[in-house]
């Protein structure tokens, strides 16, 4: 992971109209440029070490055992070196924000990260969006086979449960906060949640059903890695609230801003999405919107100080940069 010193304008770059086709934009920062009141916050060291905490645990999670090709299939994606590890990271940063453990938060963490690469393999399989690469490498189905890899995100889903009850430590988290994380998870997975959005998004949406789709797969995930950061901390229930808005709103930002980057600096598009249905100026607009709501949810959370300025950084990051942390597309949080 290389970053180098940049602090951002005022405005996303991305969102404003270039006479000339910009270079490719590198995935290269240290130093977000923090709100008014607050340090400078330092985000190669943060993301460094919660990524090498993160990739440690997770395997760990996921020794290998028989049959051993369920176990090697679910390492070589979830511990894929393209990986971000963004939702595990704002589900750490939520909740240390609001006053809880980091030891508390590491195992819902993990958990999370599981659901999403669980999404990812099915979301690439033929039948779906038919994808051969995911970040940067072949997609499990094309090194394993369509089978494998169904049985594979069959098998991460329930792992991640199963991780966050016997891992976290019940001498910081009570069993009441973490049946409410469980069942914020499998809502987000489920048929009101991530898979209504993959439902509509086979069938080719078109006009509204484009923000239906961008709420369910991305918005949902951003809101609840978030959420279950606060649930975890014992945040109050507008606090939560509060980062159930955020979330949801750089979930969508990073699809949206990817949809952007994809037309803006490759000048193609290789799936319908939110440029594909409204137009590259309308993007535009929308990210904008959707950065502003998000850090509109943020400045309520001003009273916690700097621990406010991780929860920052994702807006900042995934406009500035297209979020390519991992060195692939932004492919939602």
């Amino acid at each position: 992971m290389a970053f180098s010193a940049v602090h951002f304008s005022p405005r996303l770059s991305l969102l404003k109209p270039r006479p000339t086709a910009p270079p490719r934009c590198s995935a290269s920062i240290s130093q977000v440029a923090a709100p008014a009141g607050h340090k400078p916050f330092d985000l190669q060291s943060y993301w460094t070490a919660l990524i090498a905490e993160i990739n440690d645990q997770l395997s760990h999670a996921i020794p290998i055992r028989y049959p051993p090709v369920i176990f090697e299939s679910m390492r070589y994606s979830v511990l894929s070196k393209g990986a971000k590890r963004a939702a595990p990271v704002m589900c750490v940063a939520a909740c240390e924000l609001l006053g809880g453990d980091r030891a508390a938060a590491f195992p819902t963490a993990c958990a999370l990260e599981m659901v999403h690469v669980a999404s990812l393999i099915h979301d690439d399989i033929p039948c779906m969006d038919d994808d051969p690469a995911r970040r940067g490498s072949p997609s499990n189905h094309a090194v394993y086979g369509v089978d494998m890899a169904i049985l594979t995100g069959d098998a991460l889903f329930p792992l991640a449960f199963r991780h966050i009850t016997t891992r976290t430590p019940t001498n910081i988290v009570p069993p009441d906060r973490l049946l409410r994380v469980v069942a914020e998870i499998a809502r987000t997975v489920g048929s009101s949640g991530m898979a209504a959005g993959q439902f509509l998004d086979v069938t080719k949406p078109s006009g509204g059903d484009v923000d239906f789709v961008m709420e369910k797969k991305f918005g949902e995930m951003g809101q609840c890695s978030a959420v279950c950061g606060g649930i975890l901390a014992g945040a109050q229930e507008e606090d939560v609230e509060r980062l159930r808005r955020y979330g949801r709103a750089v979930g969508v930002l990073y699809e949206v801003v990817d949809d952007i980057r994809e037309a803006v600096l490759e000048g193609s598009r290789t799936r319908a999405g939110y440029v594909g249905v409204y137009g590259l100026e309308r993007a535009r607009e929308a990210a904008e919107d959707l950065r502003t709501k998000a850090k509109q949810e943020l400045e309520g959370l001003e009273s916690y100080g700097d621990k406010v300025v991780p929860l920052y950084s994702f807006v900042d990051y995934a406009t500035e940069r297209g979020f390519d942390v991992g060195g692939g597309d932004v492919e939602g949080i």
